[in-house]
């Protein structure tokens, strides 16, 4: 069992390495996928079923294709890579060690034992359904069209960017077909001339 949850967890750095890394938009949303998948998989070796069903249907069967749908439709591949430069690979270095830091100092100062289990009472599917779908529906529902809205935001920029590169594209084209017609007479009535 030791052995299985290094092994996801090797995975799950790697792939979480992999996001950042990546200078092509696709490959990164992949190991994103992958490195959620892992994070799931741990849950589940630490005997937390529900809420690795809970990864694998929110994030990985929804968020990264939603993700996925959204590249798909409003980026251009070819040649869509990101330049990846020293500092920034420099800056996320430091802040990652730094989060890393606060989180193993949290833990070390924590008022726990070595080896103790805290007492919680368990969590059931009945009373998780009951706090966010009774106790804080509006909430639920709120952040849920919030959601909805800067997915919409997000297409609606992403194509109207696109949209806007094609049209200079062709305005573009448009002017030097012009320049060249009006060039292409100037030249062959100057060449008359020269006869």
């Amino acid at each position: 069992m030791t052995l299985l949850f290094v092994l996801a967890l090797v995975v799950t750095a790697i792939a979480a390495v992999m996001v950042v890394a990546a200078k092509n938009l696709v490959r990164a949303v992949m190991a994103l996928a992958l490195m959620l998948l892992g994070t799931a998989v741990l849950y589940a070796l630490l005997e937390a079923p529900f809420l690795a069903g809970v990864q694998v249907l929110t994030y990985v069967g929804g968020v990264v294709t939603l993700m996925i749908f959204g590249v798909m439709v409003t980026r251009r591949h070819e040649g869509a890579n990101a330049p990846a430069e020293r500092i920034h690979g420099f800056r996320g270095l430091v802040v990652a060690a730094g989060m890393f830091a606060l989180l193993a100092w949290a833990v070390v100062a924590s008022d726990l034992e070595r080896g103790a289990t805290p007492i919680v009472k368990p969590e059931t599917t009945r009373s998780l359904a009951t706090a966010l779908l009774d106790d804080h529906l509006v909430a639920f529902e709120v952040v849920s069209l919030l959601l909805l809205a800067a997915l919409i935001g997000a297409v609606v920029l992403a194509r109207r960017r696109d949209g806007r590169d094609e049209g200079s594209a062709i305005l573009a084209a448009a002017s030097r077909e012009a320049i060249d017609a009006q060039q292409a007479p100037a030249g062959s009535a100057h060449g008359g001339d020269a006869r």
